[in-house]
């Protein structure tokens, strides 16, 4: 479901196939190899081994045309433009790996680096404002009563902190690379509220699944829906070079001024 719903919205936004596209922290596969089935070129890179064993198992059982189109890098994130030797690509996607990052600079800076000028930059994170709403659900009263003024959790399943942003900050931290946020949208609203309130939804009902990702991808893009999902996608575009100059040439000058008034 969640997969289904970033692909959909990926696909307002990415040029035509066969496109290159880079999938940073891409794990076994599961944004990227959709992609690949529609005619992309696919770059997963991902620093976990065994990870990227499960992407093999699942790569093997993808048709051969598609197959072809994935590249498998074993890097970290932080590496990735080395990792890749300086390819740029049309995509850059680094869907639920920023918030492992306690401090996301660098990972950020390789995102846009390895970003074609134009080219878009695609990010999912957990939603800051939300922090609240699962220990809520789960009746751990005083555990939602602190989320209220924390942006990290102890991440269900896994044992190990989690850190969420807001889509303003993100915002801003990309615009410092050159490149400009062009749209946001809500991530696992429903099926996860539902999934914590201990609801059992049946993945091999064909009509229910639709019936839900058509729900889901319609709050996405809705105020105040979106704002109270679990995650955000946010989809920025990488200036020109000339314009990433001059918005550079735009700051400093900014700050120039700032200093000498001060």
């Amino acid at each position: 479901m969640r997969t289904h719903v970033l692909h959909q919205q990926l696909l307002r936004h990415l040029p035509p196939a066969p496109a290159r596209v880079l999938d940073v922290g891409g794990g076994a596969g599961h944004q990227s190899f959709p992609l690949a089935q529609a005619g992309y070129d696919v770059t997963l890179l991902d620093s976990s081994p065994a990870m990227l064993d499960k992407a093999r198992q699942r790569l093997n059982r993808l048709p051969d045309q598609a197959r072809q189109r994935v590249t498998l890098v074993q890097a970290d994130g932080e590496n990735a433009d080395e990792a890749v030797k300086g390819a740029r690509f049309a995509a850059v996607l680094c869907h639920g790996v920023l918030g492992y990052q306690e401090h996301p600079e660098l990972l950020l800076d390789q995102l846009c680096r390895c970003a074609a000028d134009g080219g878009l930059v695609s990010i999912m994170t957990g939603n800051a404002r939300t922090m609240a709403v699962r220990p809520a659900l789960e009746r751990r009263w005083d555990d939602a009563l602190a989320a209220f003024d924390t942006r990290t959790e102890t991440v269900p399943g896994l044992g190990v902190r989690g850190r969420a942003d807001t889509v303003e900050e993100l915002s801003e931290l990309v615009r410092r690379r050159g490149v400009e946020p062009l749209c946001w949208y809500g991530v696992w609203l429903f099926v996860d509220w539902l999934e914590f309130c201990g609801v059992e939804l049946d993945p091999g009902d064909a009509e229910q699944v639709a019936a839900t990702v058509a729900v889901e991808l319609e709050a996405s893009q809705r105020d105040p829906y979106r704002q109270l999902s679990r995650a955000f996608h946010l989809v920025a575009r990488k200036l020109p070079s000339f314009s990433r100059g001059v918005a550079r040439l735009g700051v400093a000058s900014t700050n120039r001024a700032s200093v000498r008034h001060a």
